[in-house]
């Protein structure tokens, strides 16, 4: 499975950003589609995610800034951040997976995200 991730780059404390993520839709078995990103010397952490059925979950920092968003047909999830902050700065990755199965598992290259003050 490939996942192809665009939309990062660099912007201003309070600016937006739109980051796309499309697979190649080879597993229909991969029913959640997902942000984690992951800051320099951090751990990967989830920033959101939403299922096949439009379930979403978002980490705490994300509610109300960020918001997810998928389209089935086109195998693609998008996340729109607004209001960003310095502390948001880092590598954003796509991720796909199946939540009965952990061995399909799947994470694009990552994006860069870089948020000045």
């Amino acid at each position: 499975v490939q996942l192809q991730a665009s939309g990062g780059g660099l912007v201003q404390a309070g600016g937006s950003l739109r980051l796309s993520c499309a697979t190649d839709g080879s597993d229909s078995r991969l029913n959640i589609m997902g942000w984690y990103r992951q800051a320099q010397g951090k751990q990967r952490e989830l920033v959101a995610d939403i299922t096949r059925g439009g379930t979403i979950k978002y980490a705490d920092f994300a509610k109300g800034r960020f918001s997810i968003s998928r389209i089935n047909a086109h195998n693609t999830v998008y996340l729109q951040m607004n209001s960003l902050k310095p502390e948001d700065t880092g590598v954003y990755y796509c991720n796909s997976r199946s939540p009965f199965d952990s061995r399909r598992n799947y994470w694009g290259k990552g994006t860069q995200v870089t948020v000045s003050s």
